[in-house]
């Protein structure tokens, strides 16, 4: 039952978005250069257009998933991202995932990001790293560093995380990279539409001792959405995730880091607000 709920909002808000979606001239296009957050798994420094300070609700459904693709179960999420000063922007963010086996788990993180080329325009490229800690959803205390890199302009949006994780715990890989990225093309007036896609554990592909289970890949459709003179903007992403590899070790936790043996999906959406 909750598949389908999730898969008919899906469907039912970008129906609406198309439907809504206008074709205004250059100039108020640049309202999807100022929205805080285009994308759902790649995370950046705000631009010059976005430098105020925003609330962003997300949500998720999941099946077979596991962090940071998604939660198995529905999740709720409140993040907040502002402008710092001198290319620095902060990201901080809690959430509670309701999981499919009754379980009921947190989460919290925070980050600070910089950017060092561009990031002084609103359009073109920019490239940056961030600092950061989360503690995940099963309990387990990450620090985290990523370089991340954007290019934007009034037609085509792209962003790409390299994330590299310690956990500390015992049964966690020493290090972990997740890679992302997300490309979208302008489908008309503010509406854009692209993919997607998340690798976690990509080790996997060549160690059969990697342990947290093997190589994992999300790949989906996304979609963003700012509508004219709105402080509102909206994202959405949705795709299968294919556990590519199955290592040989399991793990000793298995409340929450119980790994799927079956591919899964997840679907995501963000709705950001502009404050301040």
């Amino acid at each position: 039952m909750g598949t389908k709920i999730y898969l008919a909002l899906f469907l039912l808000l970008s129906i609406n978005v198309a439907v809504r979606a206008q074709s205004p001239d250059e100039g108020s296009i640049g309202g999807t250069l100022a929205q805080p957050q285009p994308f759902l798994y790649s995370i950046n420094a705000l631009n010059p257009a976005a430098r105020h300070w925003s609330v962003n609700y997300s949500g998720g459904y999941g099946q077979y998933t596991v962090t940071p693709l998604g939660f198995d179960g529905v999740d709720q999420d409140f993040a907040v991202k502002g402008y710092l000063g001198n290319r620095f922007s902060l990201y901080a963010a809690m959430g509670v995932g309701f999981g499919s086996k009754g379980n009921v788990n947190t989460f919290q993180q925070a980050e600070v990001f910089k950017d060092f080329i561009g990031g002084k325009n609103p359009t073109g490229f920019r490239f940056g790293t961030s600092l950061g800690v989360i503690r995940e959803f099963s309990n387990d205390v990450v620090a985290l560093s990523r370089f991340n890199m954007a290019y934007e302009n009034f037609a085509w949006k792209f962003a790409a995380n390299a994330r590299f994780e310690h956990a500390f715990a015992a049964d966690r890989d020493a290090f972990d990279l997740i890679s992302s990225f997300g490309i979208q093309r302008k489908i008309t007036g503010q509406l854009f539409g692209g993919v997607e896609a998340v690798g976690q554990d990509l080790e996997g592909l060549w160690e059969t001792d990697e342990a947290e289970g093997g190589a994992k890949v999300l790949i989906g459709p996304s979609l963003n959405f700012v509508p004219t003179g709105s402080r509102l903007s909206f994202s959405l992403c949705a795709g299968p995730i294919l556990y590519i590899t199955h290592s040989t070790i399991i793990p000793d936790d298995s409340a929450v880091r119980e790994l799927p043996l079956n591919n899964g999906f997840t679907v995501k959406f963000n709705v950001g607000f502009d404050f301040l």
